[in-house]
C-alpha cells in the first residue's frame, strides 16, 4: 500500500484544514471519505472534492483505511473507542476528553486493539520545533536551564466557542505545556496565575491571560505565558536556554519582505494560527500515514495526550487555589502517568 486512504470526521474549521492536506498536499494520505454531524455539509463538501460522503461514523470507518477526527471535544473519546473496535488506527484532534477517565479508557482501547493513536499537537510536525527539538535531544544545548514560550492569539474565539472550550488551560496552554514535555523533559511543579482583562471571560468563569511557572524533573525552570487577544497578531515563540547554547523559535511574517518608510521599518504579521502553521498541518498527516503504513510509533500518541491534560488541570487547580501545584510522574509500561490522585496543592 503505497497511499493510506484516509476518511475525515468532523468538518469544522479544524476538519477544513485537514480536508486540504488529505484531498493533494501528503504525499502517503489521500481522502478516502467525508463525514460530519450534519448531512447537508457532509454531501456539499465531498461534492466539492469529488470524493464519497456518509451518514455516519460506522460507513466512515468501513470506506477507510484510517480515520482523522476532527469532531466536538465530547464525541472524541466515544470515536476513538470505535475506531479501535474496527481495526482502524486514527489521528484525532486535542484533547482526546474533557473527561480523564474517558481520556485513559480511550487510549486502552487503542492499545489493546493494537492500532495507532496520534494526537494533534502540531507543533510537534513544525520544521522550526522539529529541528531545534533534534539539536536539543541530540545534546548540543547542553543541560537545559530555562524554557520560555509564548501563544497569544490575536482575537479572542467567539463566546460559542469558549462556553465549551474547557477553559484557557485546557484548550491554549496544553499545547505549550506538551512542547515543555517534548523539549525539556517531566514536570514537577506547576504554579499558575490568571487574569480576565475582559469581564466576559470572569462572568463564564474563564481568564483570558495567563503566566505559568514550571519547574522540571531535571532541575530547569519553564515559563509559559498566554493571551486570548494580544491584539497585533498571532504569536507563537519559544526559547529554550542551556549551558552550552540557547535555540529560539520565533513567529515567522506573512511576508519575506521589510517595507521602509523614514523612521520605520514595517513587516506584516500571521493573524491565527492557520496561517502561522499550513506545513505544520500537512505535515502531521503525512506522519500519521507513513507510521501507519510502516507500522511505527506516532511522535505525539495518546499517553501524550493525557500528560499534558494531566498538566493544564494542575494549572487549573493552581489558578483557582492560589498555590503551586506538585506532580509525580511515573513511568509505567504504557508511558509516563501523571494521575490525578499523584497532583496535591
Amino acid at each position: 500500500m503505497s497511499r493510506l486512504a484516509i476518511g475525515l470526521a468532523g468538518l469544522g474549521r479544524m476538519g477544513r484544514i485537514h480536508l486540504g492536506s488529505l484531498a493533494g498536499r501528503c504525499p502517503s494520505a489521500e481522502l478516502a471519505c467525508v463525514y460530519d454531524v450534519d448531512p447537508v455539509v457532509a454531501e456539499q463538501t465531498a461534492a466539492e472534492h469529488g470524493v464519497p460522503w456518509t451518514a455516519s461514523f460506522e460507513e466512515l470507518l468501513d470506506a477507510s483505511d484510517a480515520v482523522a477526527i476532527a469532531t466536538s471535544t465530547a464525541s472524541h473519546a466515544p470515536l476513538i473507542v470505535e475506531a479501535a473496535s474496527a481495526g482502524k488506527s486514527m489521528f484525532c484532534e486535542k484533547p482526546v476528553s474533557a473527561d480523564r477517565a474517558a481520556a485513559v479508557a480511550a487510549v486502552e482501547a487503542v492499545e489493546q486493539a493494537g492500532v495507532l493513536l496520534q494526537v494533534g499537537f502540531h507543533r510537534r510536525y513544525d520544521p522550526d520545533w522539529a529541528a531545534a527539538a533534534r539539536r536539543i535531544h541530540d545534546g548540543e544545548l547542553g543541560e537545559v536551564t530555562l524554557f520560555r514560550t509564548s501563544l497569544r492569539d490575536m482575537t479572542s474565539p467567539p463566546p460559542s466557542f469558549l462556553s465549551g472550550s474547557g477553559g484557557l488551560f485546557a484548550d491554549v496552554t496544553v499545547h505549550d505545556l506538551d512542547v515543555a514535555r517534548w523539549l525539556v523533559g517531566e514536570v514537577v511543579e506547576v504554579h499558575a496565575h490568571g487574569a480576565a482583562a475582559d469581564p466576559a471571560f470572569g462572568e463564564i468563569g474563564d481568564i483570558d491571560t495567563a503566566v505559568v511557572v514550571l519547574r522540571f524533573e531535571n532541575g530547569a525552570l519553564g515559563v509559559i505565558d498566554n493571551s486570548r487577544s494580544a491584539g497585533y497578531g498571532y504569536e507563537c515563540s519559544t526559547e529554550v536556554l542551556g549551558t552550552a547554547a540557547t535555540a529560539r523559535i520565533d513567529s515567522p511574517h506573512r511576508h519575506g519582505y521589510e517595507w521602509r518608510t523614514p523612521g520605520l521599518a514595517s513587516r506584516d504579521l500571521v493573524r491565527d494560527f492557520e496561517e502561522r502553521y499550513p506545513v505544520a498541518y500537512t505535515a502531521e498527516l503525512e506522519a500519521f500515514a507513513r507510521c501507519v503504513l510502516d507500522d511505527t510509533e506516532p511522535l505525539a500518541a495518546g499517553r501524550d495526550a493525557i500528560a499534558a491534560s494531566d498538566l493544564a488541570e494542575a494549572a487549573t487547580r493552581s489558578w483557582r487555589t492560589g498555590a503551586a501545584v506538585t506532580l509525580t510522574p511515573r513511568r509505567t509500561a504504557a508511558g509516563i502517568d501523571y494521575s490525578l490522585h499523584e497532583v496535591s496543592a
